[in-house]
């Protein structure tokens, strides 16, 4: 379950280096063991935060996933 709430706006936010110019991304920053994930559009709404193993098994499975297509 991923906690929602406030972190340092100043944290490294980076996008997919595959997203399209259209502002429809999220933004990812990691640090302590955990990844923060975001909204493009609204870099001072909510952020989700995950432990790095959540992250990284919700990656591997999305990799899978896309494989498929």
């Amino acid at each position: 379950m991923p906690i929602i709430d406030s972190v340092d706006r100043r944290s490294s936010w980076r996008k997919a280096s595959h997203s399209v110019g259209n502002g429809e991304c999220v933004e990812v920053s990691s640090a302590l063991g955990r990844v923060s994930v975001r909204d493009s559009k609204d870099p001072e709404g909510p952020v989700l935060n995950y432990s790095a193993d959540t992250f990284r098994s919700f990656l591997g499975t999305a990799k899978k996933i896309a494989a498929l297509d």
